[in-house]
């Protein structure tokens, strides 16, 4: 890939995904840089010595350029963002910081390039059918939905779902916080909701961007159950589960994630699909008979 192929990518994938692992807001890139190695190495809990040894270089030269007195090479820097664990968007962020080309693409998913993953994706979901599975991005936006997703949203939040179809992808926390949304038919808010509130402020590490809807979560948790909420957190069953009131009777579900291994494009690696498992035989049944 060209440095101008590859500076077009990553221009674009700004527009397509922005999931920053935080807010950089730095007078010059040379700046920017050193405070993006320096608050990554803070969060991963590691001081230079344990970076130094972990990269292959001395403590002294992680000293200079988190300071801003050296600067890496290229293949040392891309070392140094893979060993701190950082998403990729970020990753392309510190490389144009240190004056280089971004390495990794951010392609629209609907892109021909991305065809084979697509694929996938579509597999997965018409696999597991009638049980709901959605694919969602970093923002909690659903970008697909097989017929069983369909099917429980529409059961559950009829009037809500049709008006989110319109927007441009529908959001699950929005389906979750809105008055007319998931969160009155979840019987077991006070098991549910402060596990996913912890996965939640878990996420705001890597993408900022959910601050805004995680302290709405939080404050409509506490509305509901008391400021004591989060002392209820530990789930009653090995596998944690969400339980839903409706008109075809309760319906539980357990969840799993599917993401794609070692993703070298920004939007891949920003995708889970989650898989919704039935609990029992009653939630198996009505999902078989809304999926015909």
């Amino acid at each position: 890939m060209s440095r101008t192929q590859a500076r077009a990518n990553y221009l674009r994938g700004n527009r397509i995904q922005s999931v920053l692992w935080f807010n950089v807001a730095m007078p010059s890139p040379k700046q920017a840089l050193t405070l993006t190695l320096q608050q990554a190495r803070r969060a991963r809990r590691l001081s230079q010595l344990e970076l130094s040894l972990r990269i292959g270089v001395s403590q002294r030269h992680i000293s200079f350029v988190e300071s801003g007195r050296a600067k890496p090479s290229r293949e040392l820097l891309l070392q140094w963002l893979h060993e701190l664990g950082l998403p990729l968007a970020v990753c392309n962020s510190a490389m144009v910081q240190a004056g280089y080309a971004p390495v990794y693409s951010a392609t629209a998913l609907a892109a021909p390039y991305l065809a084979a993953a697509n694929s996938a994706l579509e597999a997965l979901l018409t696999a597991h059918e009638p049980m709901p599975a959605f694919v969602l991005d970093a923002n909690w936006n659903v970008l697909k939905l097989n017929r069983g997703g369909f099917a429980l949203a529409n059961l559950l939040i009829p009037k809500l779902f049709v008006s989110l179809l319109k927007a441009d992808p529908p959001n699950m926390l929005e389906m979750l916080l809105h008055p007319d949304g998931f969160f009155p038919h979840i019987t077991n808010l006070a098991e549910l909701g402060p596990n996913l509130l912890i996965q939640l402020r878990q996420e705001v590490l890597a993408n900022p961007s959910l601050t805004e809807s995680v302290n709405v979560f939080a404050e409509r948790l506490q509305e509901r159950l008391g400021t004591g909420f989060l002392k209820r957190a530990l789930p009653s069953s090995p596998v944690l589960t969400t339980r839903f009131s409706s008109a075809q009777g309760e319906l539980a579900f357990f969840s799993m994630f599917t993401t794609f291994g070692q993703p070298h494009d920004i939007t891949l690696a920003s995708l889970r699909v989650e898989h919704m498992f039935a609990v029992d035989a009653q939630t198996k049944q009505v999902m078989s008979n809304l999926v015909r």
